[in-house]
This record gives structure tokens, sequence and C-alpha cells, in this order.
């Protein structure tokens, strides 16, 4: 299968949504180019340059997919052989009925899959403006999108802000608490 002209699909972030975009579309025979903006544009949640990196909590949530709709769309990620489900299970940690991975095994196993990938092309760049000649696109940056494609982005829909969920939450670390009071 491949688009009408074999033309590559651009995809910007490589975050969850966008290494899950990339790998989709490359597994169906179309070529895509991946730009990821770190490390030559870092954001205040990432620590790393790998792809699908987990800025907040290493915990998928619940993978119980008889009693829980999150563990379903888990399930339903693993039948469309879902890089990012494959990565997790290959980097389960324990926690109970949830899905909870190691960050740093799991995004070396998302870069290295993309990396390897004959049909994707992983570009380092800070994107601040979509090219005429870029034909398909798919935006994927979230919340840690950068200022100058945030502008792009507002001027092209012609809104005066764009909305997000926040993707930094505080990870507290056990001995950090005061047991005594807590």
């Amino acid at each position: 299968m491949s688009n009408k002209f074999n033309i590559p699909i651009h995809i910007i972030g490589g975050g969850l949504a966008g290494s899950e975009a990339s790998w989709q579309i490359a597994q169906s025979g179309i070529p895509v180019i991946l730009h990821e903006m770190r490390p030559k544009r870092k954001s205040d949640a990432h620590k790393t340059d790998k792809l699908a990196e987990l800025v907040c909590s290493n915990s998928f949530r619940s993978d119980d997919s008889s009693t829980n709709a999150v563990g379903l769309l888990h399930a339903e990620m693993r039948l469309a052989k879902s890089l990012i489900m494959t990565a997790a299970d290959a980097n389960k940690v324990p926690a109970g009925s949830a899905l909870a991975v190691d960050r740093d095994g799991f995004s070396q196993t998302v870069t290295e899959a993309l990396e390897n990938h004959p049909l994707i092309t992983i570009e380092r760049e800070e994107i601040h403006n979509l090219p005429e000649n870029w034909h398909n696109i798919i935006i994927a940056t979230g919340p840690l999108t950068s200022p100058a494609l945030a502008q792009t982005i507002q001027a092209i829909t012609g809104t005066e802000a764009l909305s997000f969920f926040d993707a930094i939450a505080p990870i507290i670390y056990t001995d950090s608490i005061n047991m005594d009071i807590c």
C-alpha cells in the first residue's frame, strides 16, 4: 500500500503519538519523515533525546481489558501491532494490574525501532513553519510544542491560543516523603 504519489508523510513530534503514527504508517508501506526538535532544541520536561520519552508517570494505567477502558485500549493497540505497546510490554516493571515501564528502556526500544525502520527517516530539527511542498503532515507535538510552531499553528487555524493538557506532573520519590506527617 502507498499513498497516491508515494510522497512521504511528515510527522512533527517524536512523542508517543508521533512515534506510533510513524510506525503504523511505515508498516503500511508509506515513507515517513519524523521531525523531532530534540536534542537541538530542548524542552523543560525532557531529559534525553530519545523518542517517546515519558516525561511524567511511567504508568500506562490499568492493563486489565476486562474491567477497564484503558486496559481495553491497550488490548486493541496490541491487536494493531502497536510499537508503543510492544515497547511497553518489553520494558514492563511490577505494578500490580497497571502497566508500568522502565522509562529509559521503553524510550530506547521505541527509538531503535524507528531508527531501524527502512521507511522512516528521522530528522532532528525544530520545525517553525509548514512548507507548502509538504503534502501530508501530522502535527503530534502536544503540550510541548515549541513557541515558533505554536505561532504557525495559530496563524493557520486562526486561533488566539492552543489548548493542551499539562505534560509535566511532579515525580515524588518515596524517600523524600516524611512518613511521620503524611
